[in-house]
């Protein structure tokens, strides 16, 4: 499927929000998917990743999630001044404000002439943890996260008992859940955690765990499984087209 790319910079509570638009050149309605990034932002790994998605027939948002710490356009590089500014704003942000960034792209998607009324989440990395965190909106029917970090650890910024973990609970959405079980990121013990919360808690999801490594998605570096990359974005797909049709 053809797409068309274009960008907008969405009002949030914290400030203007660059997100860019990947949507089926075809005029039809079509359900939304917000794509959340790694840390480095809107890569050309994440403007393909999203291009991949939408040529299957969905609108994708790729939000800018770090927007009130940087200028408008930021796009870090994959290497450690890179990696030590996008680790600085990720302690920076509280999830409170990505909360409501989430609920700005949702408000953002309803106004939109091709958008079918349903809506669903997925990312990378951090992202991932964007993608289970933006489950918590109601709004959100389905969210792939794809080797989601700092869930379990409880790293990132927020009000007491407003974890991600601690919320789970909170969430309706499917969510489909996948690791690599050679990441650093996400050890097994961190792995088995959010798992164990899970069942606990009763939520509608998969899990899947493969020999693969951190960023394993990501088509630069020597992390990249070409095939494994294909199969999770079929997942991904499958998910998106029964949850959000």
């Amino acid at each position: 499927m053809i797409i068309t790319h274009s960008q907008h910079d969405i009002a949030t509570p914290t400030g203007d929000m660059r997100t860019y638009i990947y949507q089926p050149e075809k005029q039809g309605n079509y359900p939304c998917v917000i794509f959340y990034s790694e840390i480095f932002q809107q890569t050309a790994p994440i403007a393909r990743s999203a291009a991949i998605m939408a040529s299957h027939g969905f609108i994708v948002l790729v939000p800018e999630v770090f927007h009130e710490l940087n200028p408008i356009g930021t796009v870090l590089g994959y290497d450690d001044a890179g990696k030590d500014k996008g680790n600085e704003d990720k302690w920076a942000k509280p999830l409170e404000h990505h909360d409501s960034d989430t609920q700005a792209l949702v408000d953002f998607a309803q106004t939109l002439d091709n958008y079918s009324g349903k809506i669903g989440t997925m990312g990378v990395c951090i992202g991932g943890h964007l993608a289970y965190r933006a489950a918590l909106n109601n709004n959100i029917l389905a969210a792939a996260c794809l080797y989601p970090t700092d869930i379990h650890s409880n790293t990132l910024p927020c009000d007491e008992g407003n974890d991600s973990l601690t919320r789970t609970p909170d969430i309706k959405a499917e969510l489909l859940m996948i690791f690599g079980k050679q990441d650093p990121h996400v050890p097994d013990e961190g792995r088995m955690k959010i798992h164990q919360h899970l069942l606990n808690s009763k939520n509608t999801f998969t899990w899947h765990e493969f020999n693969a490594q951190h960023a394993f998605m990501r088509d630069e570096g020597e992390r990249y499984d070409a095939a494994l990359a294909i199969q999770v974005y079929l997942m991904a797909v499958e998910l998106f087209k029964r949850k959000l049709a």
